[in-house]
Parts: C-alpha cells; sequence; structure tokens
C-alpha cells in the first residue's frame, strides 16, 4: 500500500468561476491560476502522483507550459490517474478536504464525488469529500482565496 498527500492553493479573482472537482462551486468570481484553478483537482494529482512516486504536479503539468493555459483541470486529474495506473498501481482511495470560508461544498458534494469518482475509475464509496473553514485566520479566513488537502491511497497491482 502506498500513501500521497496533496495540498493547493489559488487567490480569487473577479472573473470566471469556481470549480471544485470540476463542479461550479461560485459563479460570481473566479480563480487566479495557469489552469482552470481547480483546487480539489490540484491536490487530487498531487496526492496521486505522490504515493507513486512519481513527482508533481508542477513537473507533469508546468505552468509555463501554454498547453496548460485554461486546461481543464479533472482532464490532468485524468492523465494523472492514468500515468499512476499505467506505473502499476490501483487507487484504492481518495479523501479530499476543501478549505473556505464562503464557497460551500455541502450543496455539491455527492456531485464532486461522483466526478471524482468517475474520472479515477474507482468506486463512489472510495471516494471522500470534506469541508472546513479557518474560523476567519490567514488568507482563506479573509476570503482572499481557498485551498484543499488531498489524500490517496494506491495498491500495487
Amino acid at each position: 500500500m502506498r500513501v500521497g498527500w496533496g495540498v493547493d492553493a489559488h487567490r480569487f479573482t473577479t472573473e470566471g468561476q469556481v470549480l471544485l472537482a470540476g463542479v461550479i462551486a461560485d459563479a460570481t468570481r473566479g480563480i487566479e491560476a495557469t489552469s482552470d484553478g481547480d483546487v480539489a483537482a490540484h491536490a487530487l494529482i498531487d496526492a496521486l502522483l505522490g504515493a507513486a512516486a512519481l513527482g508533481d504536479i508542477g513537473s507533469h503539468y508546468p505552468a509555463e507550459d501554454d498547453r496548460w493555459t485554461d486546461a481543464d483541470s479533472m482532464a490532468m486529474l485524468a492523465d494523472a490517474a492514468g500515468r499512476v495506473v499505467g506505473s502499476g498501481y490501483r487507487i484504492s482511495s481518495v479523501d479530499l478536504t476543501v478549505v473556505s470560508e464562503t464557497v460551500g461544498v455541502d450543496p455539491i458534494r455527492q456531485e464532486m464525488r461522483s466526478a471524482v469518482a468517475a474520472t479515477l475509475q474507482i468506486p463512489l464509496a472510495a471516494v471522500s469529500v470534506k469541508a472546513t473553514t479557518t474560523d476567519g485566520l490567514g488568507f482563506t479566513g479573509r476570503d482572499e482565496g481557498l485551498a484543499a488537502f488531498a489524500v490517496a491511497v494506491l495498491e500495487e497491482e
């Protein structure tokens, strides 16, 4: 068994939309990022790649590469999952926590779980999505942006 941990954070902007696991979480503002800025997908990518010792999101999808400008983060997640599976691992489970003062996860939690399960080709029961706040502390507490943390468990094939 292999375990990986991933973290991502992005600043809010006035343009675009906030996506979490490919689901629109806030249509009134956007995220400053090279890709679509989906912190949930990005944290999961790092967790998966880390568990398989395949590097990190920046080594596979560098911000300097124009191919990733406005890229679909869920497509990047599918690609990362393919790399992990291609390296001889099976994705056993993932656990995701979104940190935000104002972007609510509860109304879209099941849709996020379904999107992750479909993208990773794992059972819905193997996907956990949670949310928390920082009770006013730090950049998330000041509602300047949001973050996500993820854990992935892999098993050797």
